[in-house]
């Protein structure tokens, strides 16, 4: 299944992107619902600082910041710094999990913010993926009203 959202920010591109792709501006967009943490070790300043295509390791899903409940095996397979990111994955509960997010510059200022998620549960049921769909879009949804009140 795939979906789409989108939001724009009030603030210029190069600032939204140095948040978007640190671990604390992923984490705020986040919260209060989850967080991830990358596996020791893997030198993850920010998603600039990865090699396009080496896998990253093991990112911990944990609800409420406090409770694991999923793994996201992450890949960064595309990356334009300052504009756009495609991350693939697999995960505890997806047998495939693409975030594609792309950054847009617009007039006075602002800046577009599409992301662009694809996924296959590992579980087929045509109803719990609808649902899931929903609570993904949601949560999509909850992400980028966060990133407009940072920059609000």
């Amino acid at each position: 299944m795939m979906f789409e959202r989108s939001a724009i920010i009030d603030a210029p591109i190069d600032d939204v992107w140095a948040r978007v792709v640190s671990a604390d501006g992923i984490n705020y967009e986040m919260r209060p619902w989850m967080t991830m943490k990358l596996s020791r070790g893997t030198g993850f300043l920010t998603i600039d600082d990865v090699t396009v295509g080496e896998p990253l390791g093991r990112a911990w899903l944990k609800l409420f910041g406090a409770v694991p409940f999923d793994y996201d095996d992450l890949t960064i397979v595309d990356l334009e710094p300052g504009r756009r990111f495609h991350e693939k994955s697999t995960m505890l509960s997806m047998k495939r999990w693409e975030h594609e997010r792309t950054l847009s510059p617009l007039p006075a200022g602002r800046t577009e913010v599409l992301d662009r998620i694809t996924f296959e549960p590992r579980i087929l049921l045509r109803p719990a993926t609808v649902v899931l769909k929903r609570t993904l879009q949601a949560f999509f949804g909850h992400r980028h009203r966060r990133l407009q009140r940072y920059f609000g």
